[in-house]
């Protein structure tokens, strides 16, 4: 007998691999994917603990399913990822109807779970054991994942965890220390993801430069690995996210630069542009050290994108060192930036700094007005590098149909720039999806571009 299961994915990229592994897991199981959850048999929260309205909305949505059970009692419940590491089985008091929970180091009990709560009958089951020496990936090697976004481009896990316990960040606490997938397991995935036609991969991890230091049998980093990847047949575009500041090597800038197939963007986090800050947050780097860094990119690949994360209203932040975080944007010379007010998280020293030192706390309205001022400050940096496009020629991965309008396509280019374009009449729009095609820049705006099919 066939069922379905419908996953809700919340937060980061790591987050939706994990989903469309649980898609591959279930498949197994007899499960097909659904996009109505209202018919699914099986409903799959996969939870995101980074941000403090990640954990609300995920309780939010649990409640939404709730009401769903009471009308369809044979539906059962699962709640997935960093916030089900973290809550554990207290999610069985706070919301009863839940049937499982699992954390991120244990998915492959998924399968196990699955059978328990719809054969055996069993509720409240759980699965949180913590990561020792076996990596999920042992668990994986011949899984097929599911993917989600129509064969264009694919997602490939290459570490997990993280070593860094940077004060404010639960990372390490939900999904372990950071160990390295073996080389040949990831080429094995991309060589599979190229017969099925898949164009681009992203290589994932939480600090994904830091890519086999872990290895003890074996000398091989991230550099290493993008010449393995870049000499795949059929794979046409690299990436990777999300590179730590102290991990980015000179061989994995040179190698960013000498080979087509790695792509001219680096997603590398700041957190903060002020020294005081970083190393509250244990960051390990000062604000020249990370200019260093990008200065060296900007040097070694001209029409390189960096871009990075930043937090602000972090314990004790006071203005001058608000202001050196505006400052960073232009001085490290920024495309974009992902951007959060600081909230604590449970575990975390930053949380217990902010209970024992109150007077250290940022307020509210204070943090709202310090994101809307660096947010205002990105806009302009990325209206600033886009600009300049209006008129160029642009190589675009194209994905689908524009969001606003559906009689445009989408796709990005090689810095992975949102670009909208019109179509010429005759072009069949179906013919052109997971193509690499040329288009020329008519109008540029602050985070997409738009062009015309050349």
């Amino acid at each position: 007998m066939t069922r379905t299961v419908f996953i809700e994915t919340q937060g980061c990229q790591m987050n939706e691999a994990d989903s469309e592994l649980m898609l591959g897991l279930l498949a197994r199981e007899g499960f097909a994917p659904t996009p109505d959850p209202n018919v699914a048999d099986l409903l799959i929260l996969n939870t995101c603990q980074i941000r403090e309205m990640a954990s609300d909305k995920a309780f939010s949505q649990l409640g939404r399913w709730g009401k769903l059970k009471k009308q369809r009692p044979e539906v059962k419940i699962a709640m997935a990822g960093c916030v089900a590491q973290q809550v554990g089985n207290t999610v069985f008091e706070r919301m009863p109807y839940v049937d499982m929970v699992y954390g991120t180091q244990n998915i492959h009990d998924l399968p196990r779970l699955v059978r328990q709560v719809f054969d055996e009958n069993d509720h409240h089951v759980i699965a949180l054991d913590k990561q020792k020496e076996a990596s999920t990936f042992d668990y994986f090697e011949d899984v097929t994942q599911v993917r989600q976004n129509r064969g264009t481009s694919a997602w490939v896990t290459i570490i997990e965890g993280c070593n860094y316990f940077c004060t404010y960040c639960v990372v390490p606490y939900t999904r372990g220390r950071q160990i390295s997938r073996k080389p040949q397991s990831i080429l094995d995935e991309v060589k599979r993801l190229a017969e099925g036609g898949v164009k681009e991969v992203t290589l994932l991890g939480q600090t994904v430069d830091a890519y086999g230091q872990d290895f003890n049998d074996l000398r091989y980093d991230l550099a290493d690995l993008f010449h393995a990847v870049h000499a795949v047949d059929g794979i046409e575009r690299i990436r990777f996210m999300t590179s730590h500041p102290l991990d980015l090597s000179d061989r994995m800038i040179e190698a960013i630069a000498e080979l087509p197939k790695l792509m001219e963007q680096i997603h590398i986090p700041m957190q903060s542009g002020d020294d005081a800050v970083l190393k509250r947050m244990r960051r390990g780097y000062t604000s020249d050290d990370y200019y260093r860094l990008t200065d060296k990119i900007h040097d070694r690949i001209p029409n390189v994108a960096i871009t990075g994360d930043y937090i602000v209203g972090f314990p004790g932040e006071s203005e001058e060192a608000f202001l050196n975080s505006v400052y960073s944007v232009s001085r490290a010379g920024l495309y974009l930036g992902n951007t959060a007010a600081y909230s604590a998280r449970l575990q975390t020293p930053a949380a217990i700094w902010e209970e024992r030192y109150a007077d250290q706390a940022i307020p509210q309205s204070v943090k709202e007005e310090r994101l809307q001022i660096l947010n205002e400050a990105i806009r302009k940096q990325a209206m600033a590098h886009n600009t300049p496009m209006v008129g160029q020629v642009q190589n675009v991965l194209v994905e689908g149909q524009s969001k606003r309008n559906p009689q445009r396509l989408m796709g990005r280019n090689r810095q992975n720039k949102v670009i909208n374009f019109d179509i010429p009449d005759g072009i069949d729009q179906a013919s052109l999806v997971n193509s690499l095609v040329d288009v020329q820049v008519t109008e540029a705006y602050p985070f997409s571009l738009l062009a015309t099919l050349l």
